[in-house]
C-alpha cells in the first residue's frame, strides 16, 4: 500500500510516499537496494526525510525536497555542507550522493551520512547550561569562517528587520486566538526600528532545536540543515537563545557568545520573526513546530529587551 505524508504542511508540496523513495533509491543507487528504508516524519518541514539503514556505521539519510523552493537550494546546501565540514568540533552534514529527478518525482535530492544523536526538539533544554556553552562555541566557530567577499543576499532573515513588516502583519492577523496579538504587535513596533549596524559574518541561519542533535549527556553533538549558511547580521544565530533556553542558561549563552547591546536585542527580534510564523502556519500540520513558536514568543514577552 502506498504511504504518504499526512497532513500536508505546505499547499504546494509534492507527495513523497515511501514506495516512490524506494524506487528512486533502487533505480539510481542499486548498491543500496537491500537496505531498509524508513520514513522520519519529524525530521523536516520542507524535506521528506528517510533513514536508509546499512551496516554498522554506514547508515544514511535520504532527503527529498517537498517544494520547488527547497529544491532550488540544493546546490547551495551541498556547497554549504562542504564549506562547514570540519570547521567546528561538532558533526555537520556530509553529502555522499546526489539523486536526479525521476518518474513521479520532479526534483533533485540528496543522500547524506546519518548523524547520531537525539534532536533537541524532543528534549527539555531550558536549563541546559552545558548545551548553551556548546552552542555558543559553534556560533563562534561559524562566525570565524571567511566571508570570501560575500555579503547578505538581501532575502530572508538577516538584514533589516523592518523588511519583515508584511510577514509579521500577516502572521499576527492569522494568530487571533492563538497568541496575545496586541502585545506582540506593540513589541514588533519597537523591534522593527532596531538599526542594523554590525558587519556581516557567516551564520548558520536556522538554529532551531530540531536542527541540533544531542549526545547521551545532553551536550551538542551535531548541527543539521546547513543550507542557510552564509553572510548575515551576526545577531541572527543568537535567536537560538530564546528557542532553547530559559533565563539563566540564556545568560550563559549570551556571555559565551560575547553578545552585547544592540546585537543581543536584535537576536531577540530575529527569534520573534521566526517564531511568529511557526504558530499559525504549523498549527494543524506540525504541532511541535507550532508549540516551539508559542514557547519562544512567551520567553520574548516575559523578558522584552526593548
Amino acid at each position: 500500500m502506498t504511504q504518504r505524508r499526512n497532513p500536508r504542511r505546505h499547499p504546494d508540496e509534492v507527495d513523497v510516499p515511501v514506495d516512490l523513495v524506494r524506487r528512486l533509491v533502487d533505480e539510481q543507487f542499486p548498491a543500496w537496494r537491500g537496505r531498509r528504508l524508513e520514513p522520519l516524519p519529524g525530521r523536516g518541514t520542507v524535506n521528506a526525510v528517510f533513514a536508509l539503514t546499512g551496516p554498522v556505521g554506514e547508515d544514511l539519510l535520504v532527503r527529498l525536497p517537498l517544494r520547488a523552493e527547497a529544491a532550488a537550494g540544493l546546490d547551495a546546501e551541498r556547497a554549504a555542507a562542504h564549506e562547514l565540514r570540519g570547521r567546528t568540533r561538532f558533526a555537520t552534514p556530509e553529502v555522499v550522493a546526489t539523486g536526479e529527478p525521476w518518474e513521479g518525482f520532479p526534483f533533485g535530492w540528496t543522500v547524506l551520512r546519518l548523524l547520531p544523536g537525539t534532536p533537541a526538539d524532543g528534549v527539555d533544554t531550558a536549563a541546559s547550561e552545558g548545551l548553551a556553552r556548546d552552542l555558543a562555541e559553534f556560533v563562534g566557530a561559524v562566525r570565524a569562517m571567511p566571508l570570501h567577499g560575500r555579503r547578505f543576499s538581501g532575502t530572508g532573515r538577516g538584514g533589516d528587520l523592518h523588511r519583515h513588516d508584511a510577514w509579521v502583519a500577516e502572521c499576527l492577523q492569522r494568530s487571533g486566538g492563538l497568541l496575545d496579538v496586541a502585545a506582540l504587535q506593540a513589541l514588533w513596533s519597537k523591534f522593527r526600528t532596531l538599526p542594523h549596524v554590525s558587519a556581516d559574518v557567516v551564520t548558520h541561519g536556522d538554529l532551531v532545536p530540531g536542527n541540533l542533535l544531542l549526545d547521551d549527556a545532553g551536550r551538542l553533538g551535531a548541527v543539521l540543515d546547513v543550507g542557510g549558511l552564509g553572510p548575515t547580521d551576526p545577531a541572527l544565530d543568537l535567536l537560538a537563545a530564546w528557542h532553547l533556553f530559559d533565563g539563566p542558561a540564556r545568560e550563559v549563552f549570551r556571555r559565551a557568545c560575547g553578545a552585547e547591546g544592540l546585537d543581543w536585542v536584535r537576536g531577540q527580534a530575529w527569534a520573534f520573526v521566526q517564531a511568529v510564523g511557526l504558530v499559525w502556519y504549523y498549527a494543524d500540520s506540525h504541532p511541535g513546530m507550532s508549540s516551539l513558536g508559542t514557547r519562544t514568543l512567551a520567553r520574548v514577552l516575559q523578558d522584552p529587551l526593548v
